[in-house]
């Protein structure tokens, strides 16, 4: 590992447990004009989770204290009691096709996590996943900690131990089959991060506004590049929040991801176009086995600022 990392993994890793609620609001006491936060959750089929998050952010970061200014659930196009479920518990739920209809939606979460920088107003942006079980308020208040308390921070990822079953700490297999081996050998200034692909992270909107945003499971990936390359690793941080569960895929589903998240390295590498952008995947049938594939999400949208109806609304 690089000396600067290993100096940046002493000064920039954190426990929830360093800032507790307190520090913070009175650091958004100090400072309220800079320190709204909003927390966006991007759901698709996630109504047996996302109930409970919602309450439990809303309980404990709303209500015992206000350390969340909006709480908003980006529904892309659930066919189950996603909404209904997330607005009972209290979230303003918006569907994703309603936001910036001029430009028509594409499938993936990177999509979703783009449009949401439209219907929010908060200075600080905190992305969490929906299927999250045994869900804690720490996932919040722990990666927006730093960015109310230190001036210079202003990306933050959670880092945690991700189980697999009973299994402990085996969970994050893209992460560690594809993600880490890239960052390691692409961006070694990288390599500190526990969990580069991790869902829970807080971002400065004005950071945020001037990233291009890979519309599927790339975004993460691709976030982190681009904050590094635009603010600097020392702008950048994680905070330990204990333990992730969550629904895993299976893996088929890994493998897309896998090739999802390789792409937006390799055009980070080389900003050129892909021979193929595809990957075929085989599933045993009657008669052997059946190939079946997938197109690479190629896509990606611009840094928000450079939408005229965001601009518009940031003159307003």
């Amino acid at each position: 590992m690089l000396e600067e990392v290993e100096r940046w993994l002493s000064g920039r890793s954190w426990s929830a447990a360093d800032r507790p609620l307190d520090r913070l609001t009175a650091a958004r006491a100090r400072d309220p004009h800079r320190s709204r936060v909003s927390v966006v959750l991007p759901a698709l089929n996630e109504e047996a989770t996302v109930g409970a998050i919602v309450a439990e952010i809303r309980r404990e970061l709303m209500e015992k204290v206000q350390l969340v200014d909006e709480l908003v659930v980006i529904d892309s196009g659930s066919t189950d009691a996603t909404a209904d479920t997330a607005r009972r518990a209290g979230a303003r739920v918006v569907h994703r096709d309603a936001i910036l209809p001029r430009i028509p939606a594409l499938p993936g979460k990177g999509e979703v996590l783009w449009r949401s920088l439209l219907v929010t107003s908060g200075d600080i942006v905190c992305f969490v996943d929906a299927d999250l079980k045994d869900f804690s308020a720490d996932f919040v208040s722990g990666i927006v900690g730093p960015l109310l308390t230190d001036p210079q921070v202003q990306f933050v990822k959670a880092m945690y131990d991700r189980p697999l079953g009973e299994a402990a700490g085996q969970g994050g297999r893209v992460t560690e089959l594809v993600a880490r081996p890239l960052l390691n050998l692409h961006w070694p200034m990288l390599a500190g991060f526990v969990q580069p692909l991790g869902g829970e992270y807080a971002v400065r909107r004005s950071l945020l506004e001037r990233l291009p945003f890979p519309v599927g499971y790339g975004v993460e990936l691709g976030l982190l590049v681009d904050a590094l390359h635009t603010v600097g690793l020392d702008a950048l941080a994680q905070v330990d929040v204990g333990v992730r569960k969550h629904r895993h895929q299976d893996g088929q589903a890994l493998g897309r991801m896998a090739a999802t998240i390789y792409r937006t390295a390799q055009q980070r590498l080389s900003r050129g176009p892909l021979v193929r952008p595809e990957i075929t995947q085989f599933e045993r049938g009657p008669g052997g086995f059946v190939p079946h594939t997938h197109a690479v999400d190629t896509e990606e949208r611009p840094p928000m600022r450079e939408i005229a109806e965001y601009a518009s609304r940031s003159a307003a």
